[in-house]
């Protein structure tokens, strides 16, 4: 079982401009033994029964409604808008969003495995949490819950790329 590893954030990728400062930002990757599409792991990301969760508090606490439809959409490239998140940055293998709130990104890539005698793709995910500057008691709690929620959100984030991981694989076995 191919394991998730935390990897630099590249500085030429869309993400890298916001790991400057202190700003926040990690990523992670797994590989998966076949070739996959940009529009196979969105759909797989955003449509698994764990993301599934953060849909359903997004629409219950922001209001910030997306059904399956809205994530084929974003997969398929013909919307620009997902639940609480706008498209920044959109390439052939690799997508960047921006929450409603302008201070987190979450970027994803699938970038094939030319090294491998066999059909492989590395899945990458990343976020970025952009510093809220100055002095006020918002901005230095904001910095504060930020620090306290990184390792949840190192979970999260590696367990969001292990189910659209678990996803494709299976995917990819009903096209085999």
């Amino acid at each position: 079982m191919a394991m998730i590893e935390a990897i630099a954030v590249s500085r030429t990728s869309p993400l890298g401009r916001y790991a400057t400062g202190d700003n926040y930002t990690d990523c992670f990757s797994v590989r998966i033994e076949a070739r996959v599409s940009l529009e196979q792991f969105l759909a797989a990301f955003y449509g698994s029964r764990l993301f599934a969760l953060e849909r359903r508090f997004l629409a219950n606490a922001l209001g910030h409604r997306s059904t399956q439809a809205d994530i084929d959409a974003l997969a398929e490239g013909s919307t620009d808008k997902f639940a609480a998140w706008q498209v920044e940055f959109r390439g052939d293998d690799n997508i960047l969003l921006c929450d409603v709130s302008g201070r987190t990104r979450s970027w994803l890539k699938c970038q094939p495995d030319r090294r491998s005698a066999t059909p492989a793709t590395a899945l990458m995910f990343g976020s970025a949490v952009l510093r809220r500057e100055g002095h006020s008691f918002k901005a230095r709690l904001s910095r504060a819950l930020i620090r306290l929620t990184i390792p949840l959100h190192r979970l999260y984030a590696r367990a969001l790329l292990r189910a659209a991981k678990n996803g494709l694989n299976e995917l990819t076995k009903r096209e085999t």
